[in-house]
């Protein structure tokens, strides 16, 4: 399962969130499908090695995805450059946030792993890599994104707690 579609083409107009006031940013859903096809295997590199550069580089990656939103990172972009251009427009897009999320919690794990690998706590860092590494397998393997589906409970939890005229 992937984010969630709100949308029936990529030309639909975005929508207004009550959190968010602006339009809710849109993804080309075969761009994050992409990433996830990619994320799994740079963190099993970094696992079956322990190379911490590899790692970081993830988590950089990771970063990106989080701060400026899946769209600007480096697998995105070079899908967005690269193959998009080839196989045309999608025809629905996702809303971005449980991505963005997800790749927060992605970030958690990477940047536990590479403290755990730089402090020289090698159980630690290896649980880390490999908790991030089965949700990145989950989104490539199953499409299922783990770390979208604790953003949308979130969510959901959050509007039932929230009073009925916040909405």
């Amino acid at each position: 399962m992937t984010a969630p579609e709100t949308a029936s083409d990529a030309s639909a107009p975005a929508r207004s969130t009550p959190e968010r006031s602006g339009p809710v940013d849109r993804l080309d859903p075969r761009g994050l499908r992409f990433a996830a096809a990619v994320t799994p295997g740079v963190l099993a590199v970094a696992l079956l090695t322990g190379n911490v550069v590899v790692l970081a580089v993830q988590t950089i990656v990771f970063v990106v995805g989080a701060l400026l939103g899946p769209r600007f990172s480096p697998y995105a972009l070079f899908y967005a450059r690269l193959i998009r251009p080839r196989i045309g427009p999608p025809a629905h897009t996702e809303d971005a946030r449980p991505p963005r999320f997800a790749q927060g919690v992605g970030l958690a794990f990477a940047l536990l792993g590479v403290i755990a690998e730089v402090a020289g706590l090698d159980a630690l860092a290896v649980v880390a890599i490999a908790f991030a590494l089965v949700a990145a397998f989950l989104n490539a393997a199953f499409e299922f994104c783990l770390g979208c589906q604790v953003y949308l409970l979130g969510r959901r939890v959050i509007d039932r707690l929230a009073p009925a005229s916040a909405h």
